[in-house]
């Protein structure tokens, strides 16, 4: 670690509290999660006043279900708008229309107003945001990481923490001095984004896609009657120049240039009156090599960014967030072995690489160009809408339901999994149903946070032995409470017919689910999840 310059003022400290950098979404939901557990933290941010950008927009279900876990979800809802489906054209003729189910529907929110919802929340749980105050450099050793910080009046601090979390954007100092790669690619293009009130017709609860031989429009109605504007620019277009001189203020001379090509490619008779926001923008796909070194996490846009197409960054910083903070409370408070934390960046990565992938194959058709590639992307397109599959299977995926994590041991499934292999099922490493989870008091805001569940899934008027031998199990070790649940109503969600159990994590995703003779499967993972009563 650097040393600091003659004459500056160095103080010194050390604590319990784990030291998050950079308060964007990430860091403070990384914050919340952590204080709702009772670990004290120490946010801080270079910046010396919050961001009044809007930037990211999107909130899909499992989010959602996070911020209602947290305590914030209505305020949400109230101050967003609700996205019901994506409408392509072609050309300027209608190409395809994909509905969202109510249940997987997003929510569009400016991302300083998800932040202030997360700092109002920071505040009520004890915490704060230490603004002006940068990480300059740090070391670590097996107990502890020693960081280097600089206040806006220049003095340094030096502190001693248990924990590093970099949650500091996709300019990462916590990323850059661990050496740390990140690997990926620039597309082609450059985007044009304006935020406006404007004159027209424009829905409100639609995203729409206009797809031109020139270039991509889309159009993503925002709370307040706004709408931004996101173009594809021609190579060499003078608005390039035009937008990217001002990036923060709206300058005049853009505004023509976005008109144009609002009627060049939109739906026409639209047009723009009051600009809020503007900016111009490469998009990235980067995903950092590793998000753990020893006691150092990235996560959010320091440890990927990818496409802004079907608006899923923020939402896996926030998930990145949120499996994080379980864990590493879990293990300061000495509930799981420390182990449990080696879980987190091969989770997060299998995650972030189907968000990746997703998002290229969206990006790549706003990139298709010629006559043969046009038209092969509408073929798909025209495809997609007639058979409904986009609606049944892919909106789930969007929206976060079908989130889940590669089990890793045999012990994580039944000794006959096949038996739970049906379409639609729900197994080790998924996302146990919301809906249960709510209902049976497993979730919500209500529920403690830090406690694993295990729900014993049994025939209506029956107590089998398993069961109470499952229970026995789970009553020897630390923060794991049983619930039971009558098969007739979790087999119609999970598609497991079978009497058994699912042992949930603290973040609502299944560690083991099994069936009426496999406990000696639920005495390993509890083994591996937990630490025993001493």
């Amino acid at each position: 670690m650097t040393v600091p310059g003659p004459g500056a003022e160095v103080t010194s400290g050390s604590g319990a509290a784990v030291l998050v950098t950079g308060a964007g979404p990430t860091g403070l939901l990384a914050a919340c999660e952590l204080l709702r557990r009772g670990v004290p933290v120490r946010l801080v941010d270079c910046a010396p006043h919050p961001a009044h950008t809007p930037r990211a927009l999107s909130l899909w279900p499992r989010a959602l279900g996070i911020l209602d876990d947290l305590g914030i979800g209505d305020d949400v809802r109230a101050a967003s708008v609700r996205i019901d489906a994506y409408r392509y054209f072609t050309g300027g003729r209608p190409l395809a229309a994909f509905a969202f189910p109510a249940g997987c529907a997003a929510r569009n929110l400016p991302q300083y107003e998800t932040e202030r919802l997360l700092t109002r929340r920071l505040y009520e749980l004890g915490g704060t945001v230490e603004r002006g105050v940068r990480l300059a450099d740090f070391s670590q050793d097996d107990d502890t990481v020693r960081v280097l910080l600089r206040h806006a009046d220049g003095r340094g601090e030096t502190w001693r923490t248990p924990y590093l979390l970099g949650a500091d954007g996709a300019s990462s100092t916590v990323r850059d001095r661990l050496g740390t790669p990140f690997e990926g690619t620039t597309y082609p293009m450059t985007f044009a984004l304006l935020d406006t009130r404007v004159e027209g017709h424009l829905p409100h609860g639609e995203i729409h896609y206009y797809q031109a031989p020139s270039g991509t429009l889309v159009i993503v109605p925002l709370p307040g009657g706004v709408f931004r504007i996101l173009t594809a620019l021609p190579a060499g277009a003078p608005a390039v120049a035009a937008v990217a001189a001002v990036p923060a203020v709206p300058a005049v001379p853009a505004v023509p240039a976005v008109q144009a090509l609002l009627d060049a490619r939109g739906p026409g008779g639209v047009r723009i009156t009051e600009p809020v926001h503007q900016a111009v923008f490469r998009v990235h796909a980067r995903r950092a090599r590793r998000l753990r070194h020893g006691r150092i996490h990235l996560l959010g846009d320091a440890a990927h960014v990818h496409s802004p197409a079907g608006g899923q960054g923020m939402n896996n910083g926030l998930q990145d967030a949120h499996n994080l903070a379980w864990k590493l409370a879990a293990v300061l408070h000495g509930d799981s072995p420390a182990s449990l934390l080696a879980d987190y960046g091969p989770e997060r990565a299998e995650a972030t690489r189907r968000i990746v992938r997703d998002t290229d194959l969206q990006t790549r058709a706003w990139m298709a160009d010629g006559r043969v590639r046009v038209a092969a992307r509408d073929a798909a397109f025209r495809l997609l809408e007639r058979t409904g599959a986009v609606t049944r299977f892919y909106a789930p995926v969007m929206a976060g339901h079908r989130l889940a994590y590669r089990p890793r041991r045999a012990t994580q499934e039944p000794a006959r999994p096949a038996a739970c292999r049906l379409p639609g099922g729900v197994r080790a490493g998924a996302l146990f149903p919301r809906g249960l989870a709510l209902a049976y008091g497993i979730s919500g805001p209500e529920a403690d946070p830090s406690e694993w569940a295990l729900a014993l899934v049994l025939r209506a008027g029956t107590l089998p032995a398993w069961s109470e031998k499952a229970a026995q199990l789970a009553a020897a070790h630390r923060r794991i409470r049983p619930y039971r649940l009558p098969l007739d109503t979790t087999a119609p969600t999970t598609h497991c017919h079978r009497p058994g159990y699912y042992l949930i994590r603290p973040d609502g995703h299944i560690a083991a689910h099994g069936h009426a003779h496999d406990t000696p499967h639920l005495q390993t993972e509890l083994t591996h999840a937990t630490t025993t009563f001493s």
